[in-house]
């Protein structure tokens, strides 16, 4: 049985559909990824799973709870990782963990017996008794995936788990979701950065204007949706871009040009590559198709606010 089943989700505020007809299910002891540019429904579809949000319409099962109906029973085994960490200044990163246990009916002594163990995870064992405002903002987004994990959860939600982290924080946070998804957890996340979804999800949907426009896993979606080979072109300030992109179109299935940045995407790249060896005033990156690719194919490459 899936741990989370959604059907023709649909929620609208003043008019304007956040969440569209969107329907999914995660799979146990998998990691499930929720893609979409900002104003997509992204966090609205986390709310709406959680019971934090009514739906206009449409089926929600989490963990075996109808929700929202059943929303407080099916919270209790899940850990929720917010999109802004909010921990209590007041209190040190222990007894963060310690009051958050309460909220879950747990006693001081049980989560006091596991408030080490939490740490550990988080490598903050030396930080038991800092204030919060002591902690760099690394340590605070691992605090706060250490206080989902306070009432040993099933499921952990976790709404842009490393946003305005730098590549070190970030890649620990990684390293700690997988030992979750080993661990036998289901993970759930959003995420802006494609690097981490397709490192980290098995299954994922893009969503854009609250509908679902692709589902698969990430190796699948590149494969189906995206050439498999991607020069990019450079203009070094010489304005030889353009009649280059002109002169070589044809030499790539399809060709996006984004300020001084060409894209080329082929299938076999070496007779580009043969022209770019000869042309003046350009530099060029060849590489593989990865999911970023996919993403802006499907999305687009304008700015969303």
């Amino acid at each position: 049985m899936a741990t989370l089943s959604v059907s023709n989700l649909c929620k609208t505020y003043a008019g304007n559909a956040v969440v569209a007809g969107l329907s999914f299910s995660v799979e146990p002891g998998t990691c499930f990824g929720l893609l979409g540019p900002n104003g997509a429904g992204k966090t609205t579809t986390l709310r709406l799973c959680l019971g934090l949000t009514a739906p206009d319409s449409g089926d929600i099962t989490l963990n075996g709870h109808a929700i929202p109906h059943d929303a407080q029973k099916a919270r209790a085994q899940v850990g929720v990782v917010p999109q802004f960490d909010n921990l209590d200044p007041d209190f040190t990163a222990s007894e963060n963990l310690l009051v958050f246990g309460r909220y879950f009916g747990l006693s001081d002594a049980e989560v006091s017996a596991r408030i080490p163990q939490l740490l550990e995870f988080a490598s903050l064992a030396s930080k038991a008794d800092a204030r919060i405002a002591t902690l760099s903002g690394g340590m605070k987004r691992r605090l706060t995936l250490a206080r989902a994990l306070v009432n040993n959860p099933d499921i952990v939600f976790l709404d842009e788990p490393t946003t305005g982290l730098d590549p070190q924080a970030r890649h620990l946070i990684w390293e700690r979701l997988k030992q979750l998804k080993s661990a036998g957890k289901t993970l759930i996340l959003t995420t802006h950065f494609m690097d981490e979804a397709e490192r980290l999800c098995d299954r994922l949907i893009v969503i854009d204007h609250g509908k679902k426009i692709a589902e698969g896993s990430p190796r699948q979606l590149i494969a189906e949706q995206i050439e498999p080979q991607v020069v990019e072109v450079f203009d070094e300030s010489a304005g030889n871009l353009p009649a280059f992109v002109d002169a070589h179109r044809q030499q790539a299935e399809r060709v996006e040009v984004s300020g001084e940045t060409a894209f080329f995407y082929c299938r076999e790249p070496r007779p580009l590559l043969a022209a770019l060896a000869e042309a003046d005033g350009l530099r060029y990156v060849h590489r593989a198709s990865n999911l970023e690719d996919v993403f802006i194919k499907l999305t687009g490459r304008e700015l969303r606010d």
